[in-house]
């Protein structure tokens, strides 16, 4: 690949080589979980508790994702939704033990076993999570062909753009070892116009599938919701005030308990009583601040 100043580059005179070659020392604070190879490092069974469910998580925003479905299908009234939460800490590497990896070969949270059926059932990709669970349980998915497809719609969305606000904007501007102006306004703009996707769609529809509260919502809240609650700290920088209709919904999704509760579930630290690091059962969250 020919460069005709790669003095500009970065760092100055950088040339991409024909055949690249990992270097771990170029992995910034991720150097010690990230590689270009897939499977276990170390073997290491996962926990199993009593209930069929047996989730296997941590509270990032695809993390959140399934916790608020669980606590919102227990708070509807479905019994069978009850669940184990174990947490994952991908700073540790847990993901890469040889028990999660049989469930998830891609080795990211959140991955889940339904033991209800025989044999079990593995999910991974938070997507798929969410869907199965709400077909299984036949709530938060419509069953209105029009609605359904709404769901659907705003749900791959949210699976497709996510990674550009996370990988993209939040890796450049809050996580990679320099600024670099390119990557940064590259994934600003897009972040942007995401947001801009989001504020004229609700300015019409109270959800993102229309009047019902679904998947959709639960998956898109902890990504677009969190940049006003500052998980970059860049509310300021990406001018978040610019989006009331986001932030209506933000708030209004936000405030339901069950969205709450499950936003801090397999969270691994925080002022003391506002996180669970692990959850069995309903009574786990006494204490808790909310």
């Amino acid at each position: 690949m020919a460069n005709d100043d790669a003095a500009n580059n970065q760092p100055a005179g950088y040339v991409p080589p024909a055949v690249w070659q990992w270097n771990p020392g170029n992995g910034g604070q991720f150097a010690s979980i990230n590689r270009p190879v897939s499977g276990a490092t170390s073997e290491r069974d996962l926990p199993v508790g009593e209930h069929p469910l047996q989730l296997y998580s941590l509270a990032t925003p695809n993390g959140q994702k399934v916790t608020i479905l669980l606590e919102e299908l227990i708070e509807a009234g479905h019994a069978g939704a009850e669940y184990d939460a174990w947490i994952i800490e991908i700073g540790k590497g847990d993901q890469f033990g040889s028990g999660f990896v049989a469930v998830n070969p891609n080795s990211k949270i959140p991955a889940l076993v339904d033991r209800s059926v025989s044999p079990e059932i593995r999910l991974f990709e938070s997507g798929s999570i969410l869907m199965y669970l709400a077909e299984k349980f036949g709530a938060f998915l419509p069953t209105d062909r029009h609605a359904r497809a709404r769901t659907i719609n705003w749900l791959m969305w949210q699976m497709g753009s996510a990674p550009f606000v996370g990988g993209g904007f939040g890796h450049f501007y809050a996580y990679a070892p320099f600024k670099i102006e390119y990557a940064i306004d590259r994934y600003a703009m897009e972040a942007k116009r995401q947001l801009h996707v989001l504020d004229t769609h609700l300015a019409a529809n109270r959800y993102l599938a229309g009047d019902d509260y679904t998947i959709a919502d639960m998956a898109a809240w902890p990504w677009y919701g969190g940049l006003f609650a500052g998980i970059y700290k860049a509310e300021e920088f990406l001018g978040l005030h610019e989006y009331p209709n986001v932030k209506r919904w933000r708030d209004e999704v936000g405030a339901r308990p069950a969205v709450r509760r499950g936003a801090i579930v397999n969270k691994a630290s925080g002022e003391p009583g506002t996180f669970l690091r692990e959850r069995h059962s309903g009574s786990d969250f006494e204490g808790i601040t909310f």
